[in-house]
C-alpha cells in the first residue's frame, strides 16, 4: 500500500477532490494543511529534488498571492534558495495539492499521474 504526507488547502476544491481520490484508492495519507502548517524551505528543497520537475511549478502561479507580488516577472531573476525561502513564507504560494512519498512528489492534482504512482 501506498502512504504519504499529503498536502491541501481544505477549502480548495481540487484538494478535496484529490483527498477523496486517496480515500476511494485506500492510499493512507498524513493530512498537512498548507496554510497552517507550511513547507520549510528544507523541505520544499527536498521535495523539488525528489520531484525531478522545475522549481516553478511549485508556484501556485494562478493565486492571489502570486499575481500581487508580480512573481511572473520576478522568479527568473531570483536564486533558487531565494525561491524556497519565498515558497516557505506562505503556503498559499505553494501549489497545492502535494503528494509527497518516500521516492516521489506529485505536484497539483492530475488523476492519470496519480493513478500511475498510487493506483
Amino acid at each position: 500500500m501506498k502512504e504519504g504526507l499529503f498536502l491541501c488547502y481544505p477549502r480548495c476544491s481540487t484538494c478535496q477532490r484529490a483527498q477523496r481520490w486517496l480515500q476511494e484508492h485506500g492510499v493512507e495519507a498524513r493530512t498537512r494543511d498548507i496554510k497552517e502548517g507550511k513547507p520549510t524551505a528544507d523541505e520544499l528543497r527536498a521535495w523539488h529534488e525528489r520531484s525531478a520537475l522545475p522549481l516553478k511549478r511549485f508556484f501556485n502561479t494562478s493565486g492571489l498571492k502570486y499575481k500581487e507580488l508580480h512573481l511572473k516577472d520576478k522568479l527568473p531573476a531570483m536564486s533558487e534558495d531565494e525561491q524556497y525561502d519565498l515558497l516557505a513564507s506562505d503556503g498559499m504560494l505553494v501549489k497545492r495539492p502535494l503528494f509527497v512519498g518516500e521516492e516521489f512528489v506529485l505536484v497539483g492534482f492530475r488523476e492519470k499521474e496519480w493513478q500511475e504512482r498510487l493506483g
